[in-house]
């Protein structure tokens, strides 16, 4: 069999550990051949491939990002985009694809799965959001750059005194500012799940003061005040109808500035959350999922997801998976006993 194996939609630590599983499985144990499609679902749309055996996967374990590129390109929006997949896949002569990706990259494969295509699906997102599984990797990565940039930020705004709001990914589940902010020690921390108070952060923010403690708030940059909407860099769509999010971190150090009168500071990780080596966790999830899914492959079940539930490595539909995003349920709220708002 002649499998191809893509990346798409934001770069994630782990994926280079995916792909090495798959291929490493499916020559020695399968027989089987591949090919890497370049720069998500861009690869089968316009054939662009690359060599993809032992050799190539050899030492990319520790790597970060994806040795396959990535994009966030949508064949449902391009006029003949599903056609055009389908021949390039009979020209290259692929049997089969390892789809490995979030929400977005994965509902074009349930989609194609819908339309007789072979598809195996591996979840991957930093934000942990996709349905039916109980972690994707790269989120344990992201969770733990965060934490360490929370504990460098402690120290600096003791010595002096500000307040420090550091904004990280999540557009609309809070889990990485959940996480992070509670293995960080934050003060307060806000998700998108639940609009908060302006007046009750800065209420609390103030009282932190008053007892000569400087506070570190978490923001997903998803998170809404009660009057208002998401902040945005840019009203433009991407191709899966996603506005690029980012701001809500310094306009909430500009409100706390004005309403306190002390000094607040904004810090953006931005994209260093997906970038570099991943954890240990991560790297033993993503190469447990890859072997899944070479298996799946191999016993011919399409349209399914290799996912995590308890310890045990499942498949489960890819509409499943996709159907909706997996929050962070009240209870959670509840359990962590810290400030959201």
């Amino acid at each position: 069999m002649r499998v191809g194996v893509l990346t798409g939609g934001g770069d994630c630590p782990g994926l280079n550990a995916v792909i090495r599983a798959v291929v490493r499985k499916g020559v020695s144990t399968y027989g089987h051949e591949f090919v890497g499609f370049r720069d998500g679902w861009r690869g089968p749309l316009e054939n662009v491939t690359m060599p993809l055996g032992i050799k190539e996967v050899r030492g990319i374990l520790p790597r970060g990002g994806t040795i396959l590129r990535s994009s966030r390109t949508n064949p449902f929006k391009i006029d003949g985009g599903v056609e055009r997949i389908k021949e390039n896949l009979a020209a290259t002569g692929v049997d089969a694809l390892v789809a490995i990706g979030g929400e977005d990259t994965l509902g074009v494969a349930k989609k194609l799965a819908d339309l007789d295509v072979h598809v195996v699906g591996v979840p991957k997102t930093i934000d942990n959001d996709l349905g039916a599984t109980d972690y994707t990797f790269g989120f344990d990565t992201s969770v733990n750059i965060a934490m360490e940039a929370i504990d460098r930020l402690h120290t600096t705004a003791e010595s002096h005194h500000r307040a420090v709001v550091v904004e990280v990914m999540g557009r609309h589940a809070g889990w990485i500012a959940l996480h992070s902010g509670l293995a960080g020690g934050a003060n307060v921390i806000l998700l998108p799940e639940r609009r908060f108070d302006l007046d009750q952060v800065v209420a609390h923010v103030r009282s932190r003061f008053e007892i000569d403690y400087s506070p570190i708030i978490v923001v997903a940059e998803g998170a809404m005040p009660s009057e208002g909407e998401m902040v945005t860099q840019t009203g433009e769509l991407d191709a899966f109808g996603h506005v690029r999010l980012g701001g809500i971190g310094n306009w909430l150090a500009g409100q706390i500035e004005k309403q306190t009168g002390k000094e607040a500071r904004a810090v953006v990780l931005g994209h260093v959350q997906r970038g570099g080596t991943p954890t240990a966790f991560d790297r033993v999830l993503a190469t447990r999922f890859g072997l899944h899914a070479i298996d799946a492959v191999n016993d011919g079940d399409w349209g399914k997801m290799v996912a995590l539930q308890g310890t045990d490595i499942v498949r489960v539909p890819l509409e499943d998976a996709t159907r909706e995003l997996k929050t962070v349920p009240v209870e959670r709220y509840k359990e962590a006993e810290v400030f959201f708002g």
